[in-house]
């Protein structure tokens, strides 16, 4: 079993806490996010878990806890999104340098083979043209030259749930945003593509797209995945599973996993993120964490079963049972 920590919502950055005392429990609850009725809970014990994929963009406040990670035998790794963008597109995230400074020791902690750069989305509009985005990606390539082995990147996706709160957050400004999906764009897509092999090249780094239907293999670009089967058996010499998981997004190649966390909960609030996409909710789902519940959001009361072990009251039984729901 993979743990994914977390397309939902940045776990590292502001969950940390919670998530260690996950760990320390042996177990969590994942929410339906359509249906909170519906709780499935799930072992993280080292013995239940190949690996813990972690999607942060901020991991300082989990890196203190990295070594009780490794003597509890949990296997893990980082996507770590590092883009250049103003507060207009992404308005509460530390600034550049620090998540660069961050980005740096985690590598010198755990090693670059298991700190992936997204540079994610790639937003084209009058601000952030094809020339600033080959720049920018240069810049941060050259200061972490020896932090990563790989670049993945994906375009913005101009009708996804952010496209409503980005348009609302560009309102009265002069910036024009670009679909660079569409056909009249594609001269552009090439560009930032053929860029972004460049400075891969330049700096070693194997290079991946996200979740894009667009085929750039004649660039030298092919898709990858984030939850990628290859670099887990490759890091960690674990039979990991190997089926695609059937929950995202078709041009999405990751093998299965477990979600952990709940949309709607991250407090850096980027305006392009298609997992926050009401403020009234970040706001009242923020208000609703509860450090030491199994969920991160809420209490659950009564006997959940737990893939790997069942908890009554508090105590483990042997065995395994199909999940209740």
């Amino acid at each position: 079993m993979i743990i994914s920590a977390s397309r939902r919502t940045d776990i590292p950055a502001f969950y940390a806490e919670w998530f260690m005392k996950r760990v320390r429990a042996g177990y969590f609850y994942r929410v339906n996010p359509f249906n909170s009725t519906q709780i499935t809970g799930f072992s993280l014990k080292a013995e239940d878990v190949d690996a813990v994929c972690f999607w942060t963009k901020n991991p300082r406040p989990l890196m203190k806890h990295l070594h009780e990670l490794d003597e509890r035998g949990l296997n893990y790794y980082f996507q770590f999104t590092l883009n250049p963008y103003n507060t207009i597109f992404e308005p509460h995230i530390p600034l550049l340098l620090e998540r660069i400074d961050s980005m740096i020791e985690l590598t010198t902690r755990i090693g670059a083979e298991r700190v992936v750069w997204r540079y994610d989305p790639v937003i084209l509009s009058s601000a952030t043209p094809v020339s600033w985005h080959l720049e920018q990606a240069e810049r941060i390539a050259e200061k972490i030259r020896h932090a990563t082995r790989r670049l993945v990147f994906s375009f913005y996706d101009y009708y996804g749930k952010g496209q409503g709160r980005l348009s609302t957050a560009l309102a009265g400004t002069a910036i024009k945003l670009e679909d660079i999906a569409a056909p009249e764009q594609s001269g552009a897509l090439e560009q930032i593509a053929r860029g972004f092999k460049g400075v891969a090249d330049r700096h070693n780094l194997q290079i991946f797209t996200c979740s894009e239907e667009v085929d750039l293999a004649a660039i030298g670009i092919h898709h990858g995945a984030c939850i990628d089967g290859d670099l887990i058996r490759e890091l960690f010499g674990v039979t990991a599973p190997s089926k695609k998981d059937k929950n995202q997004r078709a041009a999405c190649n990751c093998i299965e996993s477990v979600d952990m966390g709940m949309y709607n909960s991250c407090r850096y609030r980027c305006n392009y993120c298609y997992a926050n996409f009401n403020e009234a909710v970040i706001e009242g789902n923020c208000r609703k964490h509860i450090p030491d519940s199994p969920s991160l959001l809420n209490e659950y009361g009564g006997d959940i079963e737990i893939r790997g072990k069942i908890y009554h009251n508090n105590k483990s039984c042997k065995g395994y049972q199909q999940n209740l729901f």
